[in-house]
């Protein structure tokens, strides 16, 4: 992408958020030209001196470049709102960062994705529920997605590891850098056999605020969350509420009526916006993922290859002409026709006559030819926390 730059620029300027992003975007048509917008320009597409100052300023100091070399230097891709490989159930919600920083691979297998979080100070109870359900997830072939914190998250995402599943950790902070620093080997193979991600440029170090805004990340990539333990004001409970917000399904481990650490669970199922769990296919049948596994080595099996990979997901149940699919694919008049051919004997196009196509099966889940190929890669105090640095000696971030 041309831009890419731009978009990344624009990520790196303070109080430019989803919705100022949006606005600038239909303003200037481009990330590139909002990026050089003068300070008029911007004042007029809506934005406030704060917000045009710190645009003009981040563009003084910020060589867009360099910034991007630090980036592969980190081993640290980004994806943004065009890009056809940004997580689609994140795109949908309404507040999606349009840029998001990842490290390690985010893969088709992560449209099945479940948060696991809970509470950071979690009993001998909430750790064993964690390991054990965790373990069943990953066995289904479901990725697990946390914070990386303390506690439930940290076990739930050792857990999926262990059991040789994938994970994806949602960090508070750049990717560069990771809070809680005692995590750093954890993430570093969380990194190689799932992701890291994050909304925050290269550099950014955990403040208080960013992790409630890093926990509607967290429900977003999912298709729901199960909440282990947390008191009823725990960052657990926020994570709850963008996932209700979203309409994600909420699920909860009951405890004990005289914990503390049961309070937030406990409440979520008495108020009817959680479903009580107490074994893995109660998650599973809610979310109809009982044949994840079987539903991803049939779309291996069917979708032999890129070609019929790319020409599917151009078809809809709409007929769609072969020479309309060659120029939407970018592929030669005789590989479609020999692909759809093949397509039509294994039961997933339908000729309706005049060289037109319809999906004759619906395959579970998105898919394309970029699936086929794969992605590329709360407190009072305003005080930064303290992180260690993700890559290198492990030092002290600077």
């Amino acid at each position: 992408m041309p831009d890419r730059r731009f978009w990344l620029g624009l990520s790196c300027v303070p109080g430019v958020g989803p919705t100022t992003f949006r606005r600038l975007l239909e303003s200037f048509g481009s990330p590139e030209a909002a990026w050089n917008a003068a300070p008029g320009a911007l004042s007029a597409a809506g934005l406030d001196k704060t917000r045009s100052r710190a645009v003009e300023q981040t563009r003084l100091r910020l060589d867009l470049d360099a910034e991007m070399a630090r980036l592969a230097r980190h081993g640290v891709d980004i994806l943004t709102w065009n890009d056809a490989t940004y997580p689609r159930r994140l795109r949908e919600i309404h507040d999606a960062p349009p840029v998001l920083y990842v490290r390690g691979q985010l893969l088709p297998v992560d449209e099945w994705s479940i948060a696991i979080v809970g509470t950071r100070r979690a009993t001998s109870y909430g750790r064993q529920v964690t390991q054990e359900l965790t373990a069943a997830v990953a066995a289904n072939g479901i990725t697990v997605v946390s914070g990386l914190a303390k506690g439930i998250d940290a076990c739930a995402h050792r857990a999926a590891l262990e059991a040789g599943g994938r994970t994806i950790g949602v960090l508070a902070c750049g990717l560069d850098l990771l809070y809680p620093a005692d995590h750093l080997s954890l993430a570093r193979e969380m990194a190689q056999a799932g992701a890291l991600v994050s909304e925050l440029p290269l550099g950014t170090r955990p403040v208080p605020g960013a992790f409630p805004a890093r926990n509607r990340l967290i429900s977003g990539l999912s298709l729901g969350v199960l909440v282990v333990e947390g008191d009823v004001g725990s960052g657990a409970r926020i994570t709850a509420n963008f996932a209700l917000d979203q309409n994600r399904e909420v699920f909860a481990i009951p405890g004990s009526v005289f914990s503390p650490a049961s309070r937030l669970t406990n409440g979520l199922i008495r108020d009817g916006q959680a479903k009580l769990v107490s074994r893995v296919e109660d998650i599973l049948e809610e979310l109809n993922l009982s044949m994840v596994t079987q539903q991803l080595e049939m779309k291996e099996i069917l979708l032999g290859d890129e070609t019929e990979a790319s020409i599917y997901s151009h078809l809809s149940h709409e007929p769609r002409h072969v020479d309309d699919l060659g120029r939407l694919s970018g592929l030669p008049a005789s590989s479609v026709s020999s692909a759809l051919t093949l397509m039509e004997l294994k039961g997933l196009v339908r000729h309706q006559g005049a060289l037109r196509y319809v999906r004759a099966r619906e395959l579970s889940g998105q898919y394309s030819a970029a699936d086929e190929a794969g992605a590329t890669p709360g407190g009072s105090s305003t005080a930064a926390a303290p992180a260690v640095a993700l890559t290198g000696s492990g030092r002290i971030g600077s």
